[in-house]
Protein backbone atom coordinates (compact mmCIF):
# COMPACT_ATOMS: atom_id res chain seq x y z
CA UNK A 1 0.00 0.00 0.00
CA UNK A 2 1.69 3.62 -0.73
CA UNK A 3 0.79 6.64 1.16
CA UNK A 4 1.80 10.15 0.66
CA UNK A 5 2.49 11.93 3.83
CA UNK A 6 2.45 15.59 3.52
CA UNK A 7 4.77 17.73 6.26
CA UNK A 8 3.66 20.95 7.61
CA UNK A 9 5.68 24.36 6.27
CA UNK A 10 2.94 27.20 6.01
CA UNK A 11 3.21 29.62 2.97
CA UNK A 12 6.17 26.73 1.89
CA UNK A 13 3.15 24.03 1.57
CA UNK A 14 2.80 25.66 -1.69
CA UNK A 15 6.11 23.32 -2.71
CA UNK A 16 3.66 20.25 -2.23
CA UNK A 17 1.74 21.13 -5.41
CA UNK A 18 4.83 20.86 -7.73
CA UNK A 19 5.82 17.64 -5.79
CA UNK A 20 2.64 16.35 -6.14
CA UNK A 21 2.83 17.13 -10.32
CA UNK A 22 5.92 15.14 -10.30
CA UNK A 23 4.66 12.23 -9.06
CA UNK A 24 1.29 12.13 -11.22
CA UNK A 25 2.99 12.59 -14.15
CA UNK A 26 5.05 9.43 -13.45
CA UNK A 27 1.54 7.58 -12.39
CA UNK A 28 2.81 7.32 -8.70
CA UNK A 29 -0.35 7.64 -7.03
CA UNK A 30 -1.79 7.08 -3.24
CA UNK A 31 -3.76 4.62 -1.55
CA UNK A 32 -3.46 6.73 1.65
CA UNK A 33 -2.83 10.51 2.36
CA UNK A 34 -1.43 11.27 6.07
CA UNK A 35 -1.16 15.15 6.69
CA UNK A 36 -0.15 17.48 8.99
CA UNK A 37 -0.38 21.36 9.58
CA UNK A 38 -0.37 22.66 5.62
CA UNK A 39 -0.33 19.16 4.71
CA UNK A 40 -3.54 18.09 6.01
CA UNK A 41 -4.88 21.32 3.98
CA UNK A 42 -3.28 20.44 0.45
CA UNK A 43 -4.38 16.43 1.63
CA UNK A 44 -7.93 17.53 1.91
CA UNK A 45 -7.69 19.38 -1.56
CA UNK A 46 -6.17 15.75 -3.77
CA UNK A 47 -8.31 13.39 -1.42
CA UNK A 48 -11.45 13.72 -3.31
CA UNK A 49 -10.25 14.43 -6.67
CA UNK A 50 -8.86 12.61 -9.42
CA UNK A 51 -4.78 11.57 -8.73
CA UNK A 52 -3.75 13.71 -11.81
CA UNK A 53 -1.41 16.42 -13.29
CA UNK A 54 -4.89 18.34 -13.52
CA UNK A 55 -5.42 17.89 -9.95
CA UNK A 56 -1.88 18.86 -9.04
CA UNK A 57 -1.82 22.16 -11.70
CA UNK A 58 -5.10 23.19 -10.44
CA UNK A 59 -3.67 23.31 -6.50
CA UNK A 60 -0.94 25.64 -7.68
CA UNK A 61 -3.39 27.92 -9.03
CA UNK A 62 -5.13 27.79 -5.51
CA UNK A 63 -1.76 28.52 -4.14
CA UNK A 64 -0.40 31.10 -6.57
CA UNK A 65 -3.80 33.04 -6.10
CA UNK A 66 -2.82 33.12 -2.46
CA UNK A 67 -1.84 36.30 -0.22
CA UNK A 68 -1.08 36.83 3.14
CA UNK A 69 -4.71 38.14 4.04
CA UNK A 70 -6.47 34.78 2.72
CA UNK A 71 -4.68 33.14 5.80
CA UNK A 72 -3.42 35.90 7.99
CA UNK A 73 -6.06 38.52 7.99
CA UNK A 74 -4.81 41.92 9.94
CA UNK A 75 -7.05 42.17 13.49
CA UNK A 76 -4.90 44.84 15.31
CA UNK A 77 -7.49 44.47 18.59
CA UNK A 78 -7.33 40.73 18.13
CA UNK A 79 -3.39 41.02 18.00
CA UNK A 80 -3.33 43.60 20.81
CA UNK A 81 -5.45 41.15 23.22
CA UNK A 82 -3.30 38.08 22.23
CA UNK A 83 0.01 40.04 23.38
CA UNK A 84 -2.47 40.87 26.49
CA UNK A 85 -3.14 37.86 27.76
CA UNK A 86 -6.74 38.29 26.74
CA UNK A 87 -7.10 35.96 24.02
CA UNK A 88 -5.46 32.69 22.63
CA UNK A 89 -4.37 33.65 19.29
CA UNK A 90 -2.87 36.50 17.54
CA UNK A 91 -4.86 36.04 14.36
CA UNK A 92 -8.72 34.62 14.08
CA UNK A 93 -8.64 31.45 12.10
CA UNK A 94 -12.18 32.74 9.82
CA UNK A 95 -10.32 33.11 6.87
CA UNK A 96 -8.40 29.69 6.91
CA UNK A 97 -11.68 28.12 7.65
CA UNK A 98 -12.93 29.86 4.65
CA UNK A 99 -10.32 28.58 2.64
CA UNK A 100 -11.05 25.35 4.04
CA UNK A 101 -14.43 25.05 3.64
CA UNK A 102 -14.02 26.49 0.00
CA UNK A 103 -11.31 23.88 -1.44
CA UNK A 104 -12.86 20.34 0.58
CA UNK A 105 -15.41 18.24 -0.87
CA UNK A 106 -16.39 16.08 1.32
CA UNK A 107 -17.78 16.67 5.07
CA UNK A 108 -16.78 13.98 7.02
CA UNK A 109 -12.86 12.86 6.67
CA UNK A 110 -14.31 9.27 7.12
CA UNK A 111 -16.10 9.81 3.10
CA UNK A 112 -12.72 11.14 1.55
CA UNK A 113 -12.67 9.04 -1.77
CA UNK A 114 -8.79 8.60 -0.57
CA UNK A 115 -8.28 7.56 3.07
CA UNK A 116 -7.43 11.19 4.56
CA UNK A 117 -5.30 11.02 7.92
CA UNK A 118 -4.29 14.38 9.76
CA UNK A 119 -2.56 14.97 12.83
CA UNK A 120 -3.09 17.52 15.68
CA UNK A 121 -1.76 18.13 18.98
CA UNK A 122 -3.18 18.02 22.24
CA UNK A 123 -2.81 21.65 23.41
CA UNK A 124 -2.72 20.76 26.87
CA UNK A 125 -0.28 17.70 26.88
CA UNK A 126 1.68 18.07 23.80
CA UNK A 127 -0.04 15.08 22.75
CA UNK A 128 -0.14 13.89 19.02
CA UNK A 129 -3.34 13.83 18.02
CA UNK A 130 -4.50 11.59 15.06
CA UNK A 131 -7.71 12.46 13.17
CA UNK A 132 -9.61 9.89 10.61
CA UNK A 133 -13.15 10.74 11.43
CA UNK A 134 -15.16 13.59 12.22
CA UNK A 135 -15.87 17.03 10.63
CA UNK A 136 -13.14 17.39 7.90
CA UNK A 137 -13.17 21.10 8.13
CA UNK A 138 -12.84 21.36 11.96
CA UNK A 139 -10.09 18.28 11.83
CA UNK A 140 -7.96 20.35 9.11
CA UNK A 141 -8.49 23.80 10.83
CA UNK A 142 -7.20 22.09 14.26
CA UNK A 143 -4.37 20.84 12.23
CA UNK A 144 -3.02 24.20 11.48
CA UNK A 145 -3.87 25.96 14.03
CA UNK A 146 -0.32 27.54 14.35
CA UNK A 147 0.30 27.75 18.55
CA UNK A 148 -0.21 31.51 19.22
CA UNK A 149 -1.39 32.67 15.79
CA UNK A 150 -4.84 30.94 15.34
CA UNK A 151 -6.88 29.69 17.79
CA UNK A 152 -6.87 26.28 19.17
CA UNK A 153 -10.20 23.92 17.65
CA UNK A 154 -11.99 22.11 20.31
CA UNK A 155 -12.82 18.36 19.48
CA UNK A 156 -14.73 16.19 22.12
CA UNK A 157 -13.42 17.87 24.74
CA UNK A 158 -9.93 18.42 23.84
CA UNK A 159 -8.74 21.60 22.61
CA UNK A 160 -6.07 21.08 19.77
CA UNK A 161 -3.60 23.01 17.76
CA UNK A 162 -0.80 22.62 15.05
CA UNK A 163 -0.09 18.74 14.44
CA UNK A 164 3.36 20.27 13.11
CA UNK A 165 4.09 20.68 17.38
CA UNK A 166 4.04 16.75 17.58
CA UNK A 167 5.07 15.10 14.50
CA UNK A 168 5.61 17.37 11.61
CA UNK A 169 5.68 14.45 8.81
CA UNK A 170 3.74 11.18 10.14
CA UNK A 171 5.35 8.48 8.54
CA UNK A 172 4.58 6.62 11.57
CA UNK A 173 0.99 6.91 11.29
CA UNK A 174 1.47 6.02 7.82
CA UNK A 175 2.71 2.90 8.05
CA UNK A 176 0.05 2.10 10.98
CA UNK A 177 -2.25 2.41 8.69
CA UNK A 178 -0.49 -0.18 6.80
CA UNK A 179 1.61 1.56 4.38
CA UNK A 180 4.65 -0.21 3.14
CA UNK A 181 5.79 2.64 0.47
CA UNK A 182 5.80 6.30 1.85
CA UNK A 183 6.31 9.14 -0.52
CA UNK A 184 7.62 12.38 2.05
CA UNK A 185 6.50 15.69 0.83
CA UNK A 186 8.78 17.99 2.53
CA UNK A 187 8.11 21.42 2.12
CA UNK A 188 8.99 23.88 5.83
CA UNK A 189 12.73 24.09 6.39
CA UNK A 190 14.07 27.23 4.71
CA UNK A 191 17.83 26.07 3.75
CA UNK A 192 20.75 27.37 1.99
CA UNK A 193 20.49 30.83 4.06
CA UNK A 194 23.54 33.21 4.38
CA UNK A 195 22.24 34.96 7.49
CA UNK A 196 19.13 34.30 9.55
CA UNK A 197 15.44 35.57 8.64
CA UNK A 198 14.79 39.15 9.58
CA UNK A 199 12.11 40.22 11.84
CA UNK A 200 10.45 38.22 15.24
CA UNK A 201 7.78 36.28 14.01
CA UNK A 202 9.86 34.76 10.96
CA UNK A 203 12.71 34.05 12.83
CA UNK A 204 10.38 32.68 15.27
CA UNK A 205 9.20 30.79 12.72
CA UNK A 206 12.26 29.98 11.12
CA UNK A 207 13.57 28.19 14.70
CA UNK A 208 11.02 26.52 15.32
CA UNK A 209 11.48 24.45 12.10
CA UNK A 210 14.91 23.14 12.86
CA UNK A 211 13.22 21.69 15.91
CA UNK A 212 10.36 20.17 13.99
CA UNK A 213 12.24 18.95 11.37
CA UNK A 214 14.52 16.77 14.05
CA UNK A 215 11.33 14.51 14.27
CA UNK A 216 11.44 14.22 10.47
CA UNK A 217 15.21 13.38 10.51
CA UNK A 218 14.59 10.50 13.48
CA UNK A 219 11.80 8.99 11.71
CA UNK A 220 13.91 8.78 8.51
CA UNK A 221 16.63 7.24 9.92
CA UNK A 222 13.50 4.51 12.54
CA UNK A 223 11.83 3.43 9.28
CA UNK A 224 14.36 3.50 6.34
CA UNK A 225 14.75 0.14 6.90
CA UNK A 226 11.06 -0.97 7.75
CA UNK A 227 9.23 0.70 4.72
CA UNK A 228 10.44 1.64 0.93
CA UNK A 229 10.78 5.53 2.08
CA UNK A 230 11.26 7.81 -0.75
CA UNK A 231 11.76 11.67 0.70
CA UNK A 232 11.22 14.10 -1.92
CA UNK A 233 13.36 17.07 -1.71
CA UNK A 234 12.26 20.66 -1.43
CA UNK A 235 14.45 23.26 -3.71
CA UNK A 236 17.13 24.40 -2.08
CA UNK A 237 18.21 27.19 -1.26
CA UNK A 238 15.29 28.38 -0.12
CA UNK A 239 15.35 32.09 1.90
CA UNK A 240 10.79 32.41 1.72
CA UNK A 241 9.86 32.55 5.03
CA UNK A 242 6.85 30.57 6.15
CA UNK A 243 4.83 33.33 6.22
CA UNK A 244 5.28 35.26 2.80
CA UNK A 245 2.85 33.75 0.12
CA UNK A 246 3.52 35.99 -2.55
CA UNK A 247 6.39 33.38 -4.15
CA UNK A 248 4.47 30.37 -4.82
CA UNK A 249 4.77 30.09 -8.70
CA UNK A 250 8.55 30.08 -8.37
CA UNK A 251 8.24 27.64 -4.97
CA UNK A 252 5.88 25.87 -7.64
CA UNK A 253 8.12 25.10 -10.37
CA UNK A 254 11.34 25.02 -8.40
CA UNK A 255 9.88 21.98 -6.49
CA UNK A 256 8.30 20.47 -9.62
CA UNK A 257 11.65 20.35 -11.71
CA UNK A 258 13.02 19.04 -7.99
CA UNK A 259 11.37 16.19 -7.52
CA UNK A 260 11.33 15.02 -10.97
CA UNK A 261 14.97 14.88 -11.17
CA UNK A 262 14.39 13.48 -8.44
CA UNK A 263 12.37 10.97 -9.11
CA UNK A 264 13.90 9.98 -12.81
CA UNK A 265 17.24 9.41 -10.88
CA UNK A 266 15.72 7.20 -8.65
CA UNK A 267 14.17 5.27 -11.45
CA UNK A 268 16.98 4.96 -13.24
CA UNK A 269 19.00 3.16 -10.80
CA UNK A 270 19.92 6.02 -8.65
CA UNK A 271 19.89 6.82 -5.05
CA UNK A 272 16.72 7.57 -3.43
CA UNK A 273 18.00 8.74 -0.63
CA UNK A 274 17.62 11.97 2.05
CA UNK A 275 17.75 15.53 0.58
CA UNK A 276 21.60 16.24 1.95
CA UNK A 277 20.02 19.52 3.93
CA UNK A 278 18.26 17.33 6.30
CA UNK A 279 21.86 15.38 7.18
CA UNK A 280 22.41 19.14 9.05
CA UNK A 281 19.89 17.72 11.81
CA UNK A 282 22.46 15.14 13.38
CA UNK A 283 20.78 11.72 12.26
CA UNK A 284 22.80 9.03 10.98
CA UNK A 285 22.25 8.76 7.50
Amino acid sequence: MKAFVLTGGGSLGSIHAGMLEALYERSITPDLIVGTSVGAINGAYIASRPQSVETARSLGDVWRGLRRPHVFPMDFVGGFLGFAGRRSSLVPNRALRRMIQTHSEFDDLADAPIPLHVIATDATTGEEIPLSRGNTVDAVLASAAIPGVFPPVEWEGRLLIDGGISNYAPISDAVEHGADTVYVLTSGTACGLEKPPRGAIPLLLHSTSFLITRRLVVDIDHFQDRVELVVLPPPCPVSVPPHDFGQAAELIERSHETAGAFLDGAEAGGSAEVPPHLRLFGAHL
